[in-house]
């Protein structure tokens, strides 16, 4: 039973290069590195596409691991035992909310929100970078950024919250009989032989957000577009396959949205297979009792 996911996972990667042979045949790697999409003329390439994905990745982490590992450090080393379970529990409970579900709040809150008041704020303090400047929409790189954001607090969160709590109990006692405080034994104690795993944790969200397709193709704009503005709408891999795969007609317009697939894959693949190495060499070194 186990070696038929492996199986599984085979075939999907057998049926996407099958599917994208056309489009491979025809462009070759230039596929990745060319910004047009004309499906009238077919010059067709996935670079705005990789642009928007690696985008809002990078804006959703920044936003949620400060978040999520400061939720972990706190749930473990410093909340009250009562408030623990109940604080566990909503963030798992975040974690179950359905993508489509927060795309609609993202669509008719969180937009509105950041064309009123978030965007022009950044604009008025931050407005000479190229990153805040431009017409604002609501909709695009900075709102989806958010909404994956959302969507991976609560993963991290609990991975970096078991990787803590694996953490020996001798690291916190020799911190604490050496006179450190409880933020120094967390910081020196803690994080620092945590690290590893945190950082896989990280690895593990990012490619949560990478894939993610219903919440960030609600408000990302879904326009193939390369800017230097947050404020403008872009496109990203999985958004693309769910809003042109049905319309696709043509055989090589079919194919090169199976190439995009086949390149979401094989990201996804890598930054998980990285993830899960970093956490399994988490385990530190072992402390054996001095006789």
């Amino acid at each position: 039973m186990a070696l038929a996911i492996f199986v599984l996972v085979l075939l999907i990667g057998y049926e996407l290069l099958h599917g994208s042979r056309l489009s491979l045949h025809q462009f070759g790697w230039r596929f990745l590195i060319t910004r047009d999409w004309d499906v009238l003329n077919e010059k067709l390439g996935a670079l705005t596409f990789i642009y928007g994905t690696l985008v809002t990745s990078a804006i959703a982490l920044l936003i949620a691991v400060p978040i999520s590992v400061g939720t972990a450090i706190y749930l473990t080393e410093v909340a009250p035992l009562r408030l623990r379970q109940p604080l566990v529990m909503f963030v798992e409970l975040l974690a179950a909310i359905p993508s489509v579900v927060l795309g609609l709040w993202g669509l008719f809150v969180l937009v509105p929100f950041m064309r009123d008041h978030v965007d022009p704020s950044l604009e008025k303090l931050l407005g000479f970078l190229p990153l805040f400047k431009g017409p604002i929409y609501g909709i695009g790189f900075l709102s989806a950024g958010v909404i994956l954001a959302i969507m991976i607090v609560p993963i991290i969160t609990s991975v970096s919250r078991e990787i803590l709590r694996s953490v020996p109990g001798l690291q916190r006692e020799a911190a604490y009989a050496l006179g450190a405080t409880r933020w120094e034994v967390t910081r020196i104690a803690v994080l620092s032989y945590a690290k590893k795993g945190l950082f896989g944790a990280v690895i593990l969200g990012l490619g949560r957000a990478l894939g993610e397709t219903m919440a960030a193709t609600m408000v990302i704009g879904n326009i193939p577009n390369i800017s230097a503005s947050l404020f403008a709408p872009g496109y990203t891999m999985a958004s693309v396959l769910a809003n042109e795969f049905t319309e696709a007609v043509s055989g090589l317009y079919l194919s090169a949205l199976f190439e995009v697939g086949l390149a979401l894959l094989g990201v996804t693949l890598v930054v998980n297979a990285f993830a899960q190495l970093l956490l399994k060499t988490f385990a530190g070194p072992t402390i054996k009792p001095q006789h």
